[in-house]
């Protein structure tokens, strides 16, 4: 036999849809309210209700004391059932719905009563306070049982107390009528239970819509899923508010941006200060894979608008990939130097063994001397009018894949750079993509030239490179600095009109400007002003914050 399985326990708890918990427990709240409302009107209604009642039975009793015949009657007649104390207090008592009205002497002998058996005997109660000339408004229990009193002196002609009156009315009456507005007042409760209850399933159905009816312990899971996920990954996220304020953080965007938590609820331009980062985190700047610099990082961010009217923006770190890229581009230059000379060096040698096998020993040292010469006086010449090592190893490799491709690069006879450039790096892809640009314009043309000039104007930069190509037609001098904007077929691996729109903003950067016009002989000239871009002539050269990643930039999209 297979045993019996056990019976299933009845868990009993609150159910696990969302919309479910918060109808259950508005509802609950507007029940307890309700309950709440209703003790806190009835106590109140009860003491009221006393009040009312004993300054009833105090009316009473004053207007008793009032009449003169009560008075005289309790002077000049005996306490008896048929006295005309006795027949007043009667009329009185059915007049006004007492229980009971007591007109007594200073000895504390009634002169009236309901009942007739009790006149001419004391009182059960206490009225002193009465009889000393107080009036008195209580809640007590005589022997006509549990009743509200009031009490007050009785006075003759001559203002002489001479008894006191007492009348009551009974208790019962009074929890009679709390008891009557019990129904009524929780009619109201019951009714505003029902609206709540209403307004609390209609607050459920916005909820369940809002939260797809999720339970709460799925928003705390995906909220703690959220929180590791966000600090887990390796991209940088802001989170920005409708107000352009930002709301979150995670780890790596504090690591790129070097901001920590005290930027949460301030603008970027408030956490980070003006600059390129700030301008794409507030939105001033549009596109996707948007490159920027923070301090030497350089990073790619990209911005997406939410429902709520915030943002939300994600940074990925490119700062090893430009340092990788970079490497990469100078192996290529190296390459292409050492394919040209390799180029040039087998011409040479062919004519040298020419020589030698016609036995022109004299000549073939004579073109020896000259090879060794020239190459020789081209690298001394770059080097003496240019003396920061980057830009001078830049001109010389540039000038021997220029002649692999039978253009004469040549430097200005008016160069002159002294090695004192603030931002290097940058001036070397201003020189480098401006010099293939004009590589690539003269390039199958007759008696191709590129000449470069670099001088200085106090500390301003001064960049001319001019060519002997086509030129650029006037109302093309503008779109060429433009973003994407290229008159040559774009490469299988990447884009064009990279280069240009780089150049200019490398320039403006620094507070420069970048302008294109036609060359005194024939094709284009372009000039470059860098103003502050040469440290005091006391000072050591220093790299700004952004110099690397400006380059990186630079190379990035120059490529």
């Amino acid at each position: 036999m297979s045993p019996t399985p056990p019976a299933r326990r009845l868990r009993l708890g609150l159910p696990r849809r969302m919309f479910s918990q918060v109808l259950l427990m508005q509802v609950a709240i507007a029940a307890g309210v309700a309950v709440l409302a209703t003790g806190l009107f009835l106590a109140p209604l009860s003491k009221q209700l006393d009040q009312e009642a004993m300054r009833r039975a105090l009316a009473i009793a004053e207007t008793t004391a009032q009449d003169p015949q009560i008075a005289e009657g309790v002077l000049t007649t005996p306490p008896t059932r048929n006295g005309p104390v006795q027949r007043e207090a009667e009329r009185i008592r059915r007049a006004t719905h007492a229980e009971y009205i007591v007109v007594l002497n200073p000895d504390w002998v009634r002169w009236s009563h309901p009942t007739p058996s009790e006149i001419g005997r004391p009182v059960s109660t206490d009225p002193s306070d009465a009889l000393a000339g107080k009036e008195v408004m209580e809640i007590d229990k005589g022997t006509l049982g549990r009743s509200a009193r009031g009490k007050v002196p009785l006075y003759d002609a001559h203002h002489r107390i001479v008894g006191a009156v007492s009348v009551g009315i009974a208790y019962d009456s009074v929890r009679a009528r709390l008891i009557s507005a019990i129904p009524g007042l929780f009619a109201y409760a019951g009714g505003a239970l029902a609206v709540g209850a209403l307004a609390a399933w209609l607050i459920s159905r916005r909820v369940q819509r809002q939260t797809r009816d999720l339970a709460f312990s799925d928003i705390s899971a995906l909220l703690a899923e959220r929180e590791a996920m966000l600090h887990g990954i390796r991209e940088g996220v802001v989170a920005l508010d409708r107000g352009g304020r930002v709301r979150l953080l995670n780890d790596e965007a504090r690591r790129l941006l070097g901001i920590g938590d005290e930027a949460v609820g301030r603008t970027p331009d408030e956490a980070l200060g003006a600059g390129r980062t700030t301008d794409v985190l507030a939105g001033r700047v549009t596109g996707t894979d948007l490159l920027t610099v923070r301090g030497q990082r350089v990073l790619v961010a990209n911005r997406m608008p939410t429902g709520d009217g915030g943002a939300v923006a994600t940074l990925r770190d490119r700062t090893e990939l430009e340092q990788l890229g970079r490497e990469l581009d100078s192996t290529r230059g190296l390459i292409d130097a050492l394919r040209a000379q390799d180029h040039e060096h087998a011409n040479r040698m062919h004519t040298l063994l020419g020589l030698l096998e016609l036995e022109m020993y004299d000549d073939a040292v004579e073109f020896v001397g000259e090879v060794v010469g020239d190459h020789r006086a081209t690298a001394e010449q770059v080097t003496e009018k240019i003396q920061d090592p980057l830009l001078a190893a830049l001109l010389v490799g540039k000038a021997t894949v220029a002649a692999e491709r039978g253009v004469a690069l040549w430097v200005s006879e008016r160069t002159r750079l002294p090695d004192r450039l603030i931002d290097p790096r940058g001036l070397v892809t201003v020189v480098g993509n401006l010099v293939d640009n004009a590589l690539d314009a003269v390039a199958g043309t007759l008696h191709a030239r590129v000449e470069v000039e670099l001088r200085t104007e106090g500390r301003t930069v001064v960049l001319t490179v001019h060519d002997t190509g086509p030129g650029i037609p006037e109302d093309q001098r503008e779109l060429i600095f433009t973003e994407g904007w290229s008159t040559k077929k774009p490469p299988a691996h990447g884009k064009r009109g990279i280069g240009l729109s780089l150049v200019r903003r490398l320039a403006e950067r620094q507070g420069g400007i970048a302008t294109v016009g036609a060359a005194a002989g024939g094709g284009a000239e372009f000039t470059v002003i860098l103003p502050e871009a040469l440290t005091e002539p006391e000072l050591e050269p220093a790299a700004p914050e952004e110099s690397a990643g400006s380059a990186a930039v630079a190379e990035e999209e120059a490529r």
